[in-house]
């Protein structure tokens, strides 16, 4: 079984780090390319939001196994300012930087399950899991 990997997020740096930690990992579980980029795609989204919007956190990466299926699951925690709408933030084309606001949307796109949760003040977490064929 592939090992826990997190990342903490810091610098522009730690966002390609992260992206190589998740596909090394996808790669050794067995998962495509075309899944493997999937996935680093959405690590991407993910640690850049920890970065634009919470300045530090931490993106963890482990394989999971749920019944018979096997999966990759990735977690993005920060204790930043939050997510005052979440519906709003899930919105094709919604963005506070200025960006083409595909972040979240996207990330939901890419994977089999995601979850968020988020208090302002207090920071958000974000789980999303794709699952092995």
């Amino acid at each position: 079984m592939a090992e826990r990997c997190s990342i903490y997020v810091y610098t522009e740096h730690d966002i390609v780090r992260a992206r190589q930690a998740g596909r090394q990992i996808a790669k050794e579980m067995g998962f495509g390319t075309i899944v493997q980029s999937r996935i680093t795609t959405a690590i991407s989204e993910l640690a850049r939001n920890i970065f634009l919007y919470a300045e530090v956190g931490t993106i963890t990466i482990e394989q999971i196994q749920q019944d018979e299926k096997i999966g990759l699951q990735v977690i993005a925690t920060d204790k930043g300012p939050g997510i005052p709408d979440i519906r709003k933030a899930m919105e094709d084309g919604f963005s506070t930087s200025g960006g083409l606001g595909a972040g979240l949307p996207g990330v939901k796109r890419l994977m089999d399950s995601f979850l968020i949760d988020s208090v302002p003040n207090r920071g958000t977490r974000v789980t999303v899991v794709k699952w092995k064929d």
